[in-house]
């Protein structure tokens, strides 16, 4: 199952199942361990909470030399992810780092949720309604949150 596989990326996984991070779970797929299906619980008192966001996570061969690559399958209103759930976020691209891990990259993407910057967009458009009427955007990331994000019961 792991054959071929860096050590450094084993550990990481097992590390991942064993100490689960809060609101986040990172499953390997059983026929390549470079591939990962995330679920990331939106935060608290965000206008994502209550909504559970899937991702795609893959770790490419000169990992960890270079970042992991991640996107949202789950549709979003962010100022910072575009329509193709790919995400701006620095450590994804020039901060990254080899002593940065899987866990660090969620726990980032999960940050990034609760703390929106539309300074920096991805998507020009909602980061334009984020910055020029708030009380809009965050409306329409809960309706977002709610339409394709919210499990049904």
């Amino acid at each position: 199952m792991s054959a071929g596989l860096p050590r450094r990326i084993i550990k990481e996984t097992q590390r991942l199942v064993a100490e689960p991070v809060a609101g986040i779970s990172a499953t390997p797929y059983a026929d390549n361990l470079r591939y990962f299906t995330v679920g990331i619980e939106g935060p608290e008192e965000t206008p994502y909470e209550k909504g559970v966001f899937q991702l795609e996570l893959f770790l490419p061969a000169d990992y960890p030399m270079a970042p992991p690559k991640v996107r949202f399958l789950t549709k979003i209103y962010h100022p910072n992810i575009d329509k193709l759930g790919r995400i701006c976020l620095d450590i994804l691209k020039d901060k990254w780092s080899p002593a940065l891990q899987i866990r660090t990259v969620l726990l980032s993407i999960q940050a990034l949720l609760s703390a929106p910057n539309p300074d920096d967009p991805l998507d020009n458009n909602v980061a334009e309604v984020w910055k020029n009427n708030e009380e809009e955007a965050l409306k329409r990331a809960r309706e977002f949150t709610k339409s394709f994000a919210t499990p049904s019961t």
